[in-house]
């Protein structure tokens, strides 16, 4: 008998395991790469797609805006398109189900009358709560109401008083990912760079619909309208129409129109929580919110007016700080300067690096290294020899001058009019420094107000943009609740209303997490300038609440005092009277002093009303001495001293410098 062949098997197939197929290498486009991973740009799901749309047009239109020192007016309109007309707009007939029980909402006869008893008697028990004056719960609706693959769709619009865009270069700047004109080194409100590109890449995915754009600029009599979509693939714009159209109203500035899917239901509050939060932090812009429904009653119209025609100054680019630097960007640099030797390069391509310097640094790195030496001539081991260098010498630390922080004066502002707080106190840090990176902290703290819950509530904001998720690892929540003894200053952490804000502009926001929506707590330079800031507005409104205090507990004293002027006159004239009537029956006899006081009871020249009369002046007299007295102690001690400058009296040109106290209401 034949053996059996071992690479049969008994059904007589092969065991020889198939080839497999050569794998092919592949590469991807910067577009397609953020389509598979959208949740990094903040696109997670539909309701912060639609939030993250509206954040990013509005940002992009602040920009534009403040590029040319024209006072921002934004407005941003969501309209909601119900699936009718949604699929009119896309060209597609609506078709009734034929196949009840392929759809995801489908339910069965029994499941439907389970379902209704469970409503009748979640709707009997609401009766009986309401009957007993309970409070009533709103019945939850149905999971099976709405079905799984049901989209709502959006029409996101936003129409701004910037720059505008050049009529060329629209369809690169809405249709190629990872191009734009934010990628120096300089504080910008962009995370990614991705701006209006992410929501078009997402209009795509989710309604294949095109973004339109029109745009003018100032001077021109033209106004450029585009419409496009995006090559996800080979990542360039996809042009359906770009033409001049007249611009009579002279208008300038740019129009963005996209339809999305989106969730307005789930994030209705966190979009109007970051409206609000802009208009703290931006107090010169002027907001108009729109949300249009075919439901009356769902639609909502918020004017965020502008309350200064004060603007921070616009962020200028920088150069960059040895510390700061890598490897790789010295080599870019090295490929993009204009400069010919190492001694022109390290001058003229790093910021605090002077002549003297570069001298000590050339002379540092080794023989091979002169200062006439051709820079594209630096071989890789040269560059590293830079690079070592760069990171163990010491540098002065870079100015923030190139930073545009908020100020504290609009920080005050934005407070006042969003929260209108009983007390709020500011403060805007010096730059500092972390990493070769120039940043400044500013804190404001407010107490009571509208809208404000008991306990601390906090407001971030990097670059003047709000941070609105994962604030739990935020180095400011982090702060606030472990690193302030908010009790020294005379707050309440838990029962009074606390408002904490705090915005750190920098060349670099270190963010943390795929979503870049919180400030990591581990840089330690950051860390405790955010809580020096926070103690400063502390330490100012403890000299406010004590003053408050002092006032409250002057008022109570002269109140209680008060209260008893009506009895003690009285008491005091009756006793007043027996003995006037002694002294006159001379049956007893007073010293010259009290029987003239006497005699002018007799004739009625010292009457009750004098007696109430003179014991209030008393207790205003005695009461004003007192609080004198405390604040002489205690109070003046709180205040801050400050210098000012008074001119001499003899006319000349020199100032006297003089050293007090001034005292603030």
């Amino acid at each position: 008998m034949e053996s059996e062949s071992p690479t049969e098997t008994k059904k007589g197939k092969s065991k020889t395991p198939k080839k497999e197929k050569e794998s092919i290498l592949k590469q991807k486009s910067p577009a397609e790469f953020f389509a598979e991973n959208k949740n990094i740009a903040g696109f997670d799901n539909p309701g912060k797609c639609l939030y993250t749309t509206v954040r990013e047009l509005v940002e992009n239109a602040l920009d534009s805006a403040e590029a040319i020192s024209e006072l921002p007016v934004i407005e941003i309109t969501i309209e909601e398109i119900v699936k009718s007309k949604f699929n009119s707009m896309i060209g597609l007939v609506d078709r009734e189900r034929v196949d009840e029980e392929l759809y995801d909402d489908y339910e069965t006869a029994k499941a439907r009358e389970k379902r209704l008893e469970k409503e009748a008697r979640a709707q009997e028990i609401q009766a009986k709560n309401a009957a007993l004056g309970k409070k009533v719960k709103e019945h939850a609706v149905s999971k099976s109401s709405k079905g799984r693959g049901e989209a709502s769709f959006y029409r996101v619009t936003c129409r701004d008083n910037g720059r505008g865009m050049p009529h060329d270069d629209i369809p690169n700047m809405f249709g190629r990912v990872l191009s734009g004109t934010k990628y120096g080194l300089k504080q910008t409100r962009g995370k990614f760079g991705l701006g209006a590109k992410m929501a078009l890449i997402w209009s795509k995915m989710s309604t294949g619909l095109p973004i339109e754009i029109s745009s003018s600029m100032r001077g021109q009599n033209y106004l450029s309208f585009c419409r496009l979509d995006i090559d996800i693939h080979r990542n360039i714009p996809h042009i359906h129409l770009h033409e001049k159209r007249d611009n009579k109203d002279k208008w300038h500035g740019a129009e963005i129109q996209v339809v999305i899917e989106g969730n307005w239901t789930t994030y209705r509050s966190k979009i109007l929580h970051y409206m609000r939060q802009m208009a703290v932090i931006t107090p010169y812009a002027q907001f108009l919110f729109k949300f249009v429904s075919d439901a009356p009653d769902k639609n909502v119209t918020i004017k965020f007016a502008r309350r200064t025609d004060v603007m921070p100054p616009v962020p200028v680019e920088t150069k960059h700080h040895p510390s700061s630097v890598d490897i790789l960007l010295i080599k870019r640099l090295i490929a993009e300067t204009s400069k010919q030797n190492l001694m022109q390069f390290l001058q003229h391509e790093f910021v605090n690096i002077g002549k003297p310097l570069a001298e000590r640094l050339i002379g540092e790195m080794g023989p091979e290294f002169s200062p006439k030496m051709a820079v594209k001539s630096l071989t890789d081991q040269q560059i590293v020899r830079i690079h070592q260098l760069f990171r163990q010498a010491k540098f002065d630390d870079p100015s923030g001058d190139c930073l545009s922080p908020a100020g504290e004066y609009n920080l005050r502002l934005g407070i006042i009019k969003e929260l209108h707080p009983d007390m709020v106190a500011t403060y805007s840090g010096s730059a500092q420094v972390f990493e070769g990176h120039p940043f400044i902290v500013e804190a404001g703290v407010s107490v009571g107000g509208k809208d404000v819950k008991q306990g601390l509530n906090i407001f971030r904001f990097a670059n003047r943009i709000p941070l609105l998720f994962e604030q739990g690892g935020d180095v400011v929540t982090r702060t606030a609740l472990k690193r302030i003894s908010w009790n020294n200053y005379k707050i309440n952490q838990t029962q009074d209303k606390i408002g904490v804000f705090v915005s750190i502009v920098s060349t670099k926001i270190p963010f943390k997490g795929t979503g870049k929506e919180y400030i990591g707590d581990d840089i330690s330079e950051i860390a405790s300038a955010v809580k020096s800031a926070i103690q400063q507005c502390c330490i100012q409104l403890k000299s406010k609440i004590v003053k408050k205090m002092q006032a409250r507990e002057q008022q109570e004293r002269k109140r209680n005092l008060s209260k008893y002027i009506p009895d003690a006159s009285n008491a005091v004239y009756n006793v007043l009277q027996e003995m006037a009537k002694s002294h006159a029956s001379k049956k007893k006899r007073y010293e010259e002093g009290d029987a003239d006081i006497l005699q002018k009871v007799s004739d009625h020249l010292i009457t009750k009303e004098t007696l109430y009369e003179k014991l209030t002046q008393h207790v205003e007299k005695v009461d004003y001495e007192m609080a004198l007295e405390y604040a002489t102690q205690t109070g003046v001690r709180e205040e801050p001293r400050e210098d000012i400058y008074l001119q001499s009296l003899d006319g000349k040109a020199n100032l006297q410098h003089h050293a007090c106290t001034l005292n603030f209401p």
